[in-house]
């Protein structure tokens, strides 16, 4: 089966797509790729929601990514598949013109409504519209892959026979990360964009409650409320702020700590999904501790200590525990490598998109 990844997405920054086409190829399918990133993040998107007069300058960008998408993806022979990238709301209805909808699949691992909801912009008239950009995108598919099923729940029933659930896995070079000595104090790590989604205040007040535990925090990225997190966090001298590290030096960065954190926001889609950090944190080998959601529990069975949402003494208290047994600690790192190793490469997670692809025709 020749495969083409296709859109305007940027690995690096969401690795989501990658992990796909690194599975589909381990498989033994050609896969091609041809990509041109956008520029904007998913930050600068949601900004245009509130603020319109800024959506011209990414029609401008979007034009001219679309040029060099379609010069590249014809010049190659036609592929059987083709994979639309995270983030692919515009660039699926590209690859629909230029390849009929029969061969499309859209990775739509976040709704533009969802997400404007989620990080409070985007209210009022823009939801009809947001969600009418979401429908525009899912009719342009034949088969909508989603990351899990509590996410498939929410598509228009329409769409959800057409949908599959293929977890967002970690990318290979997770798994080869050296894993961090078991001595000196508890290091705890969280890197992201700081959104609503991902709790970061609930770990900053944590932080400021273990300020005299044998604990240390590493907190890598910035965002929404990056600001709220520091303030919460007071003047407690056990955490190190980084900006951002490149995406190549994160797996190294998270294996030389004991334990990754997850998320714990407390909104609809927080409860809904498995972040990106809790299937990279476990493949490097660290212990997960991570909001006690349907879907996170579905994925760590026994390989994570989970705390309610948003509860920041609930968090103190799991990352002081583990601080005080460590052979508790050395279960769960043990515990979750396992899992990564057995359920979160890319080979096993895109198993249910080769499955649903075959049932159409398209894997012999």
């Amino acid at each position: 089966m020749r495969v083409l990844i296709f859109g305007t997405y940027d690995v690096a920054a969401h690795p989501r797509v990658g992990v796909i086409a690194e599975g589909l190829r381990g498989a033994g399918h050609e896969v091609r790729e041809c990509d041109a990133p956008l520029g904007f993040d998913t930050a600068a998107r949601v900004r245009m929601l509130a603020q319109p007069w800024r959506v011209p300058a990414l029609g401008v960008r979007l034009a001219r990514c679309w040029a060099r998408l379609t010069l590249r993806a014809l010049r190659g022979p036609r592929p059987d598949v083709v994979v639309v990238g995270y983030l692919g709301h515009f660039d699926v209805h590209l690859a629909r013109l230029l390849f009929g909808r029969r061969r499309v699949v859209l990775d739509h691992l976040i709704g533009a409504a969802d997400t404007a909801r989620d990080r409070q912009v985007g209210h009022g008239v823009r939801q009809p519209l947001l969600r009418a950009i979401d429908a525009a995108a899912l009719g342009a598919a034949r088969v909508v892959v989603v990351d899990t099923e509590e996410h498939r729940e929410t598509l228009p029933a329409k769409y959800r026979e057409h949908a599959v659930v293929v977890p967002v896995g970690a990318p290979d070079e997770w798994f080869v990360a050296e894993p961090a000595a078991a001595e000196g104090p508890l290091r705890v790590v969280f890197y992201g964009l700081f959104t609503p989604l991902q709790g970061a205040a609930t770990i900053g007040s944590a932080i400021a409650r273990l300020a005299d535990q044998p604990i240390v925090f590493t907190m890598v990225g910035g965002g929404q409320d990056k600001a709220e997190t520091v303030r919460n966090a007071g003047d407690a001298a056990n955490v190190t702020w980084h900006d951002w590290v490149p995406a190549a030096d994160l797996p190294r960065l998270v294996a030389a700590h004991d334990v990754c954190l997850g998320i714990f926001g407390t909104g609809p889609k927080a409860l809904r999904v498995v972040p990106n950090k809790v299937y990279q944190g476990a493949a490097a080998g660290c212990a997960i501790v991570t909001s006690d959601t349907p879907p996170q529990r579905r994925a760590l069975v026994g390989a994570a200590r989970h705390v309610p949402p948003g509860d920041a003494p609930a968090l103190a208290d799991a990352l002081a525990d583990l601080a005080a047994h460590p052979d508790e600690l050395h279960r769960l790192k043990k515990a979750s490598s396992t899992a990564a190793h057995d359920h979160f490469t890319p080979a096993k997670v895109v198993e249910p998109l080769l499955e649903k692809l075959d049932e159409l025709g398209f894997g012999h």
